[in-house]
């Protein structure tokens, strides 16, 4: 089985990162996540993301005028099937702030990582190495899991 059939059925949290790459189809990525996002959309794994991730997504599409780039995104995170977008709300400020606090991670991503646990995600989606993976919320590394594929 692969990372993705392994997921059926879980609740995954998704940094921003893996949006980016889905939707702007870098080629290191796409591949191995168009099948992740067919699964959200066939409704075999649930999504949810903070509103950090719409803060980020958005930003390189303003910049350089792309409005169709950032309607895309906005419909992604806001009217696609399995995918959830979650207000910051005082439970997650202040679960961000112990993890702030116990493990140094920027503001951002202590959001997105307490969104997670809020949430009750199994797993949480990203391609950023450098955060912790908790015993509550294991990471799930895109560029791990492209190096050690399932056989």
């Amino acid at each position: 089985m692969g990372w993705v059939e392994d997921l059926h059925g879980e609740k995954v949290a998704v940094d921003t990162a893996p949006f980016i790459y889905f939707i702007e189809k870098k080629p290191a990525y796409v591949d191995m996540l168009h099948p992740f996002f067919q699964a959200v959309d066939r409704g075999q794994i649930s999504v949810v993301t903070s509103m950090i991730t719409l803060l980020e997504v958005l930003v390189h599409p303003l910049r350089i005028g792309n409005t169709a780039l950032a309607q895309e995104y906005r419909e992604m995170l806001f009217n696609t099937r399995g995918i959830t977008t979650r207000l910051m709300s005082l439970e997650v400020a202040e679960e961000a702030a112990r993890l702030r606090a116990s493990y140094n991670v920027r503001t951002p991503d202590s959001i997105q990582m307490a969104t997670a646990i809020t949430a009750k995600a199994s797993f949480f989606l990203t391609n950023d190495i450098k955060l912790p993976s908790l015993p509550s919320l294991p990471l799930l590394a895109l560029d791990k899991l492209r190096a050690e594929p399932y056989s």
